[in-house]
């Protein structure tokens, strides 16, 4: 059984480019990949493991006939797998936008999203927008829109290489041009633009806007948060009712064992890579799901930067 493993989708973004291709040294579709779908289970969108005993299935048929093998004993078949894991390429800056709280995503026909940004590259001049300067209003906020003057009210954050933004539902947020980012999110695709900088979409014409919906969405006491960055070592990067998101740094030889039955576990790998039984291994940019009932224990080929996603069955 050991390791799961899955066919990538790619989605074509205005925003997106080549860098899966020329960073990550992924085979991927000509045209702007603004983003590869690692690991998802929506109506719309079903990852298809790659083989294995689940060879051939998508996740969501393989919880259906296998479910406490994967999830652990406490799961139904039928709820859906709780995590999506996504590459970004944003070769130019994405729209301004907030993902509803729980509270009101009901009220508003969507699905709460919480979400971590890690930086895997970004070039010199990369920055991520995120939550509001301090002392903006919803009132000033509003008036900065209608004068199509939204950017010097949203908080700037320059960031490099191993950075990470823990972006809860509710926070007004954008990644700006030249960051590869691996983004861990609730299994949510519901996102309200409030502002694209006069952009038009790859049809020409301009997308879609959702100002009510912004605006109901936004947490105006969310003042200028800040990246984590840590030089070295392990370190937690979000903890949340959502999720757990970790980072481990192992050395060439260095060992992690992940014990059965405690909970399933996501993996993946920034920088390097990990063989593991029958010197099968994950390398750069994989990202892999361990299963409820499997032991494993991973050893680092070369120094290894990678991330552990866990909680999220609970």
């Amino acid at each position: 059984m050991s390791i799961i493993r899955f066919q990538p989708i790619y989605q074509e973004r205005v925003w997106g480019g080549q860098d899966l291709r020329e960073v990550l040294g992924r085979d991927i579709p000509e045209g702007s990949i603004g983003e590869s779908w690692e690991i998802v289970d929506r109506p719309e969108a079903n990852s298809k493991i790659v083989g294995g005993k689940w060879d051939g299935l998508s996740l969501r048929a393989a919880i259906e006939q296998d479910c406490h093998t994967i999830m652990g004993p406490y799961w139904e078949p039928s709820r859906t797998f709780p995590i999506l894991v996504k590459w970004l390429d944003c070769q130019e800056r994405l729209s301004l936008q907030v993902h509803p709280p729980a509270s009101i995503a009901p009220e508003l026909g969507g699905e709460p999203k919480t979400e971590n940004w890690y930086i895997a590259a970004a070039k010199p001049d990369a920055q991520l927008l995120a939550g509001l300067k301090d002392g903006v209003t919803r009132k000033s906020f509003e008036k900065a829109l209608r004068a199509n003057a939204a950017e010097p009210l949203v908080c700037a954050l320059p960031c490099k290489a191993g950075d990470s933004l823990f972006v809860p539902s509710g926070r007004l947020h954008a990644i700006d041009a030249g960051n590869l980012i691996l983004e861990i999110q609730q299994n949510s695709d519901t996102t309200y633009r409030v502002y694209d900088w006069g952009r038009v979409g790859l049809d020409g014409k301009a997308r879609q806007l959702h100002i009510e919906e912004s605006l109901k969405s936004i947490d105006f006491e969310d003042f200028e948060p800040a990246l984590m960055h840590v030089e070295g070592g392990d370190a937690v990067l979000a903890d949340s009712p959502e999720f757990r998101l970790r980072r481990l740094y192992l050395q060439k030889g260095e060992s992690y064992r992940i014990p059965p039955e405690e909970e399933p576990r996501i993996l993946s790998v920034v920088k390097g890579s990990l063989k593991y039984e029958a010197e099968q291994s994950i390398q750069t940019s994989d990202n892999v799901l361990v299963p409820y009932a499997e032991f494993i224990e991973l050893v680092a080929n070369e120094p290894t930067e990678l991330l552990i996603t866990d909680r999220f069955s609970r």
